[in-house]
């Protein structure tokens, strides 16, 4: 499987969830750091912040609208909307992800913008 197909993979695990994609997704030693904070140390770490996750929340929508590919670095654009504890929250993001040699991910660093723009 390509990167591209691995990153859309993942994404869309979040809305079923699906956690044979994440547990296939990441290498042991992978580390994901979110958008507010929290960073997973490792693959089991990552596999229960998932579960955990999933037991208080749902992923509404988490479309990527742009995804570039260089060699074992991707960027890819979002916007994420979620019901985390009964509350709708949504915003726009960035992750940047690393690949190793055998196409498991090895870091993704996420970064959030609030998805409603205005021009001052």
């Amino acid at each position: 499987m390509d990167k591209e197909q691995i990153i859309r993979n993942y994404f869309r695990a979040w809305l079923s969830p699906n956690l044979e994609v994440v547990q296939n997704t990441f290498d042991e030693n992978a580390i994901y750091s979110e958008c507010y904070g929290p960073v997973y140390r490792n693959k089991k770490e990552i596999i229960s912040w998932f579960e955990n996750w999933n037991k208080q929340g749902k992923v509404i929508a988490w479309p990527i609208e742009r995804l570039i590919i260089n060699g074992d670095t991707s960027i890819a654009e979002w916007h994420f909307k979620c019901n985390y504890q009964g509350k709708i929250s949504e915003f726009d993001g960035v992750s940047i992800i690393e690949f190793n040699d055998q196409n498991k991910i090895i870091s993704v660093k996420e970064y959030q913008s609030k998805s409603k723009h205005y021009y001052p």
